[in-house]
């Protein structure tokens, strides 16, 4: 094997065989190049490439302004009001007077801010109350029928 290394015929053979395999790889590569810049050219397919990166930026600006406004969107959403209950009752269940025209309302946003509004109805007057509501509780006390309604609306948002 050593002399067959040494003889400058088999080493001539060798390097003829790896210019053939090397000349066909190059023409094949110039065969997959000419496939890729058909009807076109160089400068052409530069424009393509700037074009589609142009609009690639739009796209990422355009996400990230989507991104924010959704953002905001949520925000806004969490302080709107998401629950309303409301509960008719009689306050004056043993004389009669008043029926059941009184009400209590809760308005509440997902973290339990909002307000619960009562009315009381008896034949010769109205009253309105309203008590802010803090994570679902107020700093005024609340009457059953009043606690009842935020502890539906409670549930509506845990839905």
């Amino acid at each position: 094997m050593a002399s067959l290394l040494s003889n400058p015929l088999f080493i001539f053979y060798v390097l003829a065989v790896l210019v053939i395999i090397l000349i066909g790889w190059i023409i094949r590569l110039e065969i997959k190049l000419r496939k890729i810049l058909l009807g076109k050219d160089a400068k052409s397919l530069e424009d393509s490439i700037v074009f589609a990166k142009q609009n690639l930026e739009k796209l990422n600006d355009f996400q990230k302004k989507a991104t924010e406004i959704f953002s905001m969107i949520e925000k806004k959403l969490r302080r709107s009001v998401q629950a309303v209950e409301t509960m008719r009752f009689n306050p004056f269940k043993g004389t009669g007077d008043g029926g059941s025209q009184s009400f209590s309302t809760s308005l509440l946003s997902e973290d339990g801010k909002g307000v619960v509004i009562s009315s009381l109805y008896s034949r010769d007057r109205i009253s309105v109350f309203s008590k802010p509501l803090e994570k679902f509780e107020s700093q005024y006390e609340l009457t059953d029928e009043e606690k009842e309604v935020i502890s539906n609306s409670k549930k509506i948002l845990s839905q």
